[in-house]
């Protein structure tokens, strides 16, 4: 099959993948693949290229399938390296699309306007998959490839380099169907030891990360018939809906939730990678007998010790343990459920005021809509647990870490799933890195409630020093006036000052056909009862 340019073989193969929708900036570099998505599908000009991938990252989140960022050559691949690094961390599927200078000038140091030394290297570094497209007989082949290995277990963004003359160059391709890629069965001799563990306990749990989101049938089925709790980390939340009587949730480093692995007898844990910030810097003390479940052999162990590894998709090895499963011993599944009533009393308790904020929100939304979380303190206090999830394509936050990404990451998610509300909750400080993609929620306009938590400054870091030293660095900073700036996008406005308007203002916000911005006034909302700092050691103290 023969296309006139890079730009219509790129759409013949986005189409292939189910892709509607694609993120990036336009350049010289970048040109013909632009026009073609413009023209063909819905191209969307974020303000920044981390907000691309961060946005395309989200779009596959949100449907479960895979998104994709278009970005310039050199310092435009180099932007959008920090997104990419999210990616990695999160397993996410992305397909990333750079430009790269004319095939002639490659590597030759000319200084060629946007070219970089080795910019193939620094995408090797940040993805699970790079290449460089040297003619223009491979591009689809190699497409397809990075979008395969995008979508394979464990995931990651794939990052593609395209020489801008054979973007413009007439392209020969076979298309290929995509075929996906067959799920990693149990080693039936560890299959059947792990069973056997199974079948012996009496006080069961499960741990589900986000390796478990495939396999949601199954678990719940597990759940079901073994009477165990579920501890989930932020990943896995919603991989059972976070209503269900059994689901503990993330709450692993509580103590009441200490007290209850304490006493198991027998842990499952599905494809978790125990990060330091939800086991205590690797602290947490786990039940010896242990069936770990993960489809990436290193991180077997890699944590925790596993009495019984498998190696294994989830959904396959939960439907091999299945047969195994046997009732809780009589009181432990009430046990179970009075933790999980007992955590979340004491976190709504906690939080002062910002606990009208979270039950307006979940009172707001349908059943199934995107909540997504930028890093600061309503999310990583309650946010990322009490909010209850009920599908993990809905629980959409920056598994690495990273501040600035949240409002990215929302514009995405609504954009991919455009028929239900999304909500972002982000803090003024995250806000800041990527202020800029205000004016691509104004221009896009998707049904989307963005709620800033305004403190001042970064809150999470300001709580780490008043706590272990005597002056602040840093973490006090100017922050806009949101009404005026809301204004100046075009963008509808509210404000949050006291707990009794968080119902009203967030019911009208969500009810919308369009983007609001709402202002949380945390000076005049009130202070949570204990101040929030993050689960990270200070060494010395």
């Amino acid at each position: 099959m023969r296309h006139d340019n890079g730009g219509d073989l790129l759409v013949t193969v986005l189409r292939e993948l189910g892709i509607d929708t694609v993120f990036g900036i336009v350049s010289v570099h970048n040109l013909p693949l632009v026009e073609a998505v413009d023209r063909e599908l819905r191209f969307v000009p974020v303000r920044h290229e981390a907000s691309a991938v961060n946005a395309a990252d989200a779009y596959g989140r949100a449907r479960g399938t895979l998104g994709c960022a278009l970005t310039s050559t050199g310092t435009g691949a180099g932007n959008a390296a920090g997104s990419l690094i999210e990616a990695l961390s999160a397993g996410s599927s992305v397909l990333h699309v750079t430009g790269q200078v004319e095939s002639e000038f490659l590597g030759s140091g000319r200084g060629f306007i946007h070219e970089t030394k080795n910019q193939l290297g620094m995408l090797e570094a940040v993805s699970a998959y790079a290449a460089s497209i040297p003619d223009a007989g491979q591009a689809g082949r190699i497409l397809r490839e990075a979008a395969r290995s995008a979508l394979t277990a464990p995931g990651g963004p794939a990052s593609v380099e395209w020489p801008i003359d054979l973007q413009y160059a007439a392209q020969s391709d076979e298309p290929a169907p995509f075929a996906a890629p067959a799920p990693t069965a149990p080693d039936t001799a560890g299959l059947a030891a792990a069973g056997a563990l199974l079948a012996s306990a009496r006080r069961p749990l499960i741990w589900a990360g986000g390796g478990a989101n495939t396999a949601r049938g199954e678990l719940a089925a597990l759940l079901e018939a073994t009477g165990a709790g579920l501890i989930t980390s932020n990943s896995g939340r919603g991989s059972v809906p976070e209503d269900h009587e059994q689901v503990i949730g993330n709450f692993a480093t509580t103590p009441a939730v200490r007290a209850l692995l304490a006493d198991a007898d027998v842990l499952l844990t599905i494809g978790t990678h125990f990060r330091s910030n939800e086991t205590s810097d690797y602290t947490l003390e786990l039940p010896g007998a242990h069936i770990q479940i993960d489809v990436e052999a290193a991180a077997l162990g890699r944590v925790y010790p596993a009495t019984h590894p498998l190696h294994a998709d989830a959904a396959a090895a939960l439907d091999g343990l299945l047969p195994h499963a046997v009732p809780a011993e009589p009181g432990w599944t009430d046990r179970v459920g009075a933790v999980r009533t007992e955590v979340r009393a004491i976190l709504h308790d906690t939080i002062g005021p910002q606990a009208a904020i979270c039950d307006a929100i979940r009172a707001a939304l349908p059943r199934e809509a995107v909540v997504a979380r930028d890093v600061t303190i309503p999310s990583s206090s309650w946010g990322n647990r009490l909010l209850e999830m009920y599908d993990p394509r809905d629980n959409v936050f920056p598994r690495g870490g990273g501040i600035g990404q949240g409002l990215g990451m929302g514009i995405g998610a609504a954009l991919a799933r455009p028929g239900t509300p999304t909500v972002v909750i982000a803090g003024d400080g995250g806000l800041a890195v990527h202020l800029g993609e205000l004016l691509t929620l104004a221009q896009e306009r998707p049904r989307l409630t963005l709620i800033v938590f305004n403190d001042g400054g970064y809150g999470v870091l300001r709580n780490m020093q008043d706590h272990h030293g005597d002056r602040r660095s840093g973490v006090d900073l100017t922050t806009p006036d949101f009404e005026l700036l809301a204004r100046a996008c075009g963008l509808p406005y509210a404000r949050i000052s006291a707990a009794e308007h968080a119902a009203p203002v967030l019911t009208d916000a969500v009810g919308s056909d369009g983007p609001t911005l709402v202002e949380v006034d945390l000076d005049t909302l009130g202070p949570m009862k204990n101040p929030f700092t993050p689960p990270v050691r200070i060494p010395g103290q």
